[in-house]
């Protein structure tokens, strides 16, 4: 498992193969007994999150799903990454201000086609343009704040799945 070297995404994502068949992966996560992580299973996606006690406003979750496409060998495709609601509104307020962008784009159009002036629907864009930057940063400082539960995620994976990596 890769030490998640990329360094421009908000949501990590790294790939596992390990030789043991998917029953055995899935039985694995089920025997599982950490005080630490809730863990939920649905068919081949299992969800690793943090207990409420240990949840942060930063705290990640990690998802897997596994695969099988051999009999003995399987892979586990993880993706690192923050609570879903809050994920949901994150991109929410992305689309939020790229529609806007886009407003305003073809207003500064409009009344430049009719040669009127554009600077108020220019400083709207500029304004729109910081605010991006803004919301990458505040993703970027939510995940360096998380990143050491997501280490603690990682290792309890590597932890688990020990016994069936490839030599």
């Amino acid at each position: 498992m890769s030490d998640l070297a990329n360094e421009i995404v908000l949501r990590p994502r790294f790939e596992v193969s390990l030789r043991a068949d998917i029953e055995a992966l899935k039985s694995a996560f089920d025997q599982s007994q950490q005080d630490k992580f809730l863990i939920k299973r649905l068919d081949e996606h299992i969800y690793i999150r943090f207990k409420k006690m240990d949840t942060t406003f930063w705290s990640p979750q990690l998802h897997l799903e596994l695969t099988s496409f051999e009999k003995g060998v399987s892979k586990i495709h993880g993706v690192f990454g923050p609570n879903p609601t809050l994920w949901t509104f994150f991109m929410f307020l992305h689309f939020g201000v790229g529609t806007l962008f886009i407003i305003l784009g073809v207003f500064a159009y409009s009344n430049y086609s009719l040669g009127h002036d554009i600077t108020f629907w220019m400083v709207g864009m500029v304004f729109l343009t910081l605010i991006w930057f803004a919301l990458y940063a505040f993703g970027r400082m939510g995940r360096s704040k998380g990143q050491p539960q997501m280490n603690q995620l990682k290792n309890y994976l590597r932890e688990l799945i020990q016994d069936y990596q490839k030599p």
